[in-house]
């Protein structure tokens, strides 16, 4: 009985490092948060002017897109910066709402997704400007 309790504990002890670096590993794998592979967006600064929630499929997007197509910060001065690799992304209503001051095309969040989103989909593809692409019922 000893002896199983000393080999178990020592099998134990020898499979700590492999499966300590594996948590180490998957740790900076993650520390990149890239999203969920379908987002549902909702407007929550501007309770005003409520949007329909517009569903996302934010990873069928990575697979074509750099993320600093859609993603960025902003200067002092309150100019668009790129999104530069790690930065950490904010909500787009975080600026994108009725008390910043913004040109009325990205005055809000749904004035920014509509301008960002159905700009680029005019261009590439214009069935999916469609109302109900994004909004489903």
């Amino acid at each position: 009985m000893r002896i199983a309790l000393v080999c178990g504990m020592f099998v134990a002890l020898c499979c700590i490092p492999f499966f300590t670096d594996r948590v180490a590993i998957a740790d900076n794998v993650g520390n990149v948060d890239k999203g969920g592979a379908v987002l549902v967006l909702q407007s929550t600064i501007d309770p005003a002017d409520p949007a329909k929630p517009a569903t996302f499929p934010h990873e069928a997007h990575q697979g074509r897109l750099e993320c600093k197509t859609c993603h960025h910060s902003r200067t002092a001065e309150g100019k668009r910066l790129s999104y530069a690799e790690g930065q950490k992304i904010e909500k787009c209503e975080s600026c994108h709402n009725s008390k910043m001051e913004m040109p009325e095309k990205l005055s809000s969040f749904k004035n920014a997704a509509h301008t960002l989103c159905q700009g680029c989909h005019r261009k590439n593809n214009p069935d999916l400007v469609k109302c109900a692409v994004c909004h489903k019922k």
